[in-house]
């Protein structure tokens, strides 16, 4: 029965999408399968042409009323085809090339976005922009993202080095390397990663690595919750305790790569510059 309505739903796809495709107008039928990518669709101006998103996709208001067909990791096939999606964007690295391949044996376009570096924020919302034919706007957000950051990069060049750890989850502890885009802001901010050279993008370490390196600054994502920030500040001999320098820092605005993250790097190096008064007194 499953493959009869795979079947029947296929055909009423390929039926349909010469109907919905017209390269002159862009994707008007757009699936998102990362809510990073959903932000940026809707950044680059091209929101009301989604059609589906992947759960937790909640940003800004509008994209909750989008209808889901599944999350990150587990996709509907059935219900991505029902909905007869121009093209399905993907998130580089975030969704599985299993099913990126398998979305295409079904005969569905999916193209991907990548946001591995803050360069490429801007690129990903003019790639949008050509996908969607909302060149404009697209072009007009990647401006004003990349200036935001070249602003925040000349502020902050010749602020005195700190030494940095981030702690993104507690249970159990995990931070970043030196190839994730935070790692990447917080050197902007004139942070250095002390756990930058792991291998895994985001690794976990336990609390005797993090007391070895002894930073001069702890940095705790607010989804991580007061106990998480409380545990640290037990270790009165890290410098980060000694010197009040453990503090949060918004979860929500650093952990998505889009033009959101102008906001949360500026408030990161707010945070940064914070603990610099206070190793200079």
């Amino acid at each position: 029965m499953r493959h009869l309505v795979c079947g029947f739903v296929l055909t009423a796809w390929l039926a349909g999408s010469q109907a919905h495709a017209d390269s002159t107008r862009g994707a008007r039928r757009i699936i998102s399968l990362a809510p990073n990518v959903t932000e940026l669709v809707f950044a680059a101006g091209a929101g009301e042409k989604l059609i589906g998103v992947v759960e937790h996709s909640d940003y800004p208001a509008a994209a909750r009323q989008i209808p889901r067909v599944g999350d990150a990791f587990r996709v509907d096939l059935e219900r991505v085809l029902m909905l007869q999606p121009d093209v399905i964007l993907a998130w580089r690295p975030g969704t599985p090339e299993e099913l990126i391949t398998r979305l295409r044996e079904l005969g569905l376009t999916v193209q991907s976005v990548e946001t591995r570096r803050l360069a490429d924020i801007p690129v990903a919302l003019r790639t949008i922009g050509r996908i969607a034919a909302v060149t404009t706007s697209a072009d007009a957000s990647a401006r004003q993202f990349a200036s935001r950051i070249e602003a925040l990069r000349s502020r902050y060049a010749d602020r005195a080095l700190l030494t940095v750890f981030l702690q993104v989850d507690d249970r159990p502890i995990y931070t970043i390397n030196g190839q994730h885009i935070l790692s990447e802001a917080l050197t902007l901010c004139g942070g250095r990663n002390v756990f930058a050279e792991l291998r895994a993008i985001a690794p976990v370490v336990g609390v005797e690595a993090v007391l070895k390196r002894d930073p001069q600054v702890i940095l705790v994502t607010d989804s991580s919750g007061e106990q998480a920030l409380q545990q640290w500040r037990r270790w009165a001999h890290l410098q980060a305790v000694r010197m009040d320098a453990a503090s949060f820092v918004s979860a929500d605005q650093l952990m998505r790569p889009t033009p959101r993250l102008a906001e949360g790097i500026e408030h990161l190096c707010q945070v940064l510059d914070r603990a610099r008064v206070r190793y200079n007194r």
